[in-house]
């Protein structure tokens, strides 16, 4: 059976449709599964997009219609007195942006269908079988018949219930964190002074979102009733905490829905198994505190996406995929714990949890070095990869949306290729211009930089001579 299409992504949420866009954006075919039927749902819990995010879709194209659709908030309340300023942020996006998955999910879909990806709505992923020479897949259709697919790599972006993910027989170790978590999608009498409104009181939680047409998303909790998530939610029971909570229920009228779920900690010990790789909440699950989880499940597409793509094309050795585990996994542990730690600080109760709160929020309030830190892991724009032993200090970072001579870095980067910003005498890199674009300083700086595609630094010198930089180009980028 041939190798077509060579990437199969299971999965159309987010991650899924990000990495299929870029994928098929560079020529790579690429086949998206989706068991639900056409049409985005709008019953998402991720209502966040953070600064990382945000230049990640800047490098696309799409920032500024993911932002038509939302509204910026320059602060995000965390517990308490706690709160983080966003507007200090070193990025054109110093907010984080506040609409819901499905507006972000007709974004990326409508990218995905135009950059000639197939996406198969209804279809279901029964079964998966690798070889050495790539990845056949059973799937089941809503004409009911079974068929195979093969693929040179599959993706699973399908969610916390990952069939991909138990197909490759991994575990999903961790723990429900907190249980009995009621969702409700409803009007209300009085508009709250916030845009985002949470808070949490004694034994109960609320959080309060606008969707932007007129209903707002409620996500509340309170720790003296553990029910099962099978147990009826009522409206009743919805305001009940909220005002338990926040001190009023703001009228809450006309759901229309409500449901009840519990929230977990998971993260599977390895993102890739032989050709199959996990991203997004097949991966990693976390509670919803700091808005981190859509965002972190972007990142891993725009992680894996130009590492498949290279591969794919035989521009890099298959070795490069190694590199993803190495990279995201410690990102996604990183959120495991940066999550936890707030709802677990929001909802302190014990003298000694509450005393260690206090001091924290102090310590953050004063220390500017920690609260940076504090800030650039929720938003995403603080994490490093891992360099070489002597490598450029900046190797492994984010870069920043420098000035170029006509342009900025992240307009150059809307190709979806490597981005060498070059000395001014420099004038190389031929023969990859489907895979490299060459720049150069606004201000005539000397130092040379080769950006991924995903935003961050391959490799850096403050002085290198043409032929050094070839070199670089050949490892990196693949031969001219």
């Amino acid at each position: 059976m041939p190798l077509q299409p060579s990437v199969i992504v299971v999965g159309a949420g987010p991650a899924g449709l990000l990495l299929a866009g870029d994928l098929a954006a560079t020529g790579v075919p690429v086949t998206l599964l989706e068991k639900r039927p056409r049409g985005i749902s709008n019953l998402s819990r991720a209502f966040v997009l953070h600064a990382r995010t945000l230049e990640q879709f800047d490098a696309r194209g799409l920032a500024d219609e993911v932002e038509s659709t939302g509204r910026p908030l320059d602060s995000l309340r965390l517990f308490g007195r706690l709160s983080v300023d966003l507007s200090t942020l070193p990025s054109r996006y110093n907010h984080l942006l506040v609409t819901p998955q499905y507006e972000v999910e007709k974004v990326l879909w409508r990218r995905a269908v135009e950059a000639g990806v197939d996406i198969r709505h209804e279809t279901e992923l029964t079964g998966l079988v690798q070889d050495p020479d790539g990845v056949t897949v059973e799937v089941r259709t809503a004409a009911g018949p079974t068929r195979h697919l093969r693929a040179a790599y599959v993706v699973g972006t399908d969610g916390v219930r990952s069939a991909v993910r138990e197909a490759i027989g991994l575990p999903f170790p961790g723990r429900s964190v907190i249980r009995s978590v009621v969702l409700a999608d409803v009007r209300l009498a009085e508009e709250p002074e916030n845009l985002l409104t949470a808070d949490a009181v004694g034994d109960a939680f609320a959080f309060l979102a606008p969707f932007g047409d007129g209903y707002h998303r409620v996500i509340a909790w309170n720790r003296a009733r553990d029910v099962p998530d099978s147990e009826p939610v009522g409206l009743d029971e919805v305001k009940e905490v909220t005002r338990l909570a926040l001190g009023r229920d703001f009228g809450m009228h006309d759901p229309r829905w409500m449901s009840r779920f519990h929230s977990d900690e998971r993260q599977v010990p390895a993102y890739r198994v032989g050709r199959v790789f996990l991203a997004g909440d097949a991966a990693h699950v976390h509670t919803p505190a700091g808005g981190q989880g859509m965002n972190t499940g972007l990142q891993d597409a725009a992680n894996l996406g130009w590492k498949l793509a290279a591969v794919v094309r035989g521009h890099a050795d298959a070795a490069l995929l190694d590199s993803y585990q190495t990279e995201r996994h410690p990102v996604g542990r990183a959120v495991l714990r940066s999550s936890g730690g707030i709802v677990r600080l929001a909802m302190a109760k014990a003298p000694w949890t509450l005393a260690l709160r206090a001091a924290l929020t102090a310590f953050l309030d004063t220390v500017g070095p920690a609260r940076r830190k504090a800030i650039g892991t929720i938003t995403g724009i603080g994490f490093r990869y891992p360099a070489p032993r002597g490598a450029h200090r900046l190797t492994g970072r984010r870069a920043p949306d420098v000035a170029l001579a006509g342009g900025r870095l992240y307009e150059a980067l809307r190709g979806g290729r490597f981005v060498l910003i070059a000395p001014p005498e420099y004038r190389g890199g031929g023969g990859r211009a489907d895979r490299l674009a060459v720049a150069h300083w606004r201000s005539g700086r000397g130092t040379a930089v080769l950006v991924r595609p995903d935003g961050y630094v391959a490799w850096a010198a403050d002085a290198a001579e043409p032929a050094a930089i070839e070199e670089v180009l050949a490892a990196h980028v693949g031969a001219a």
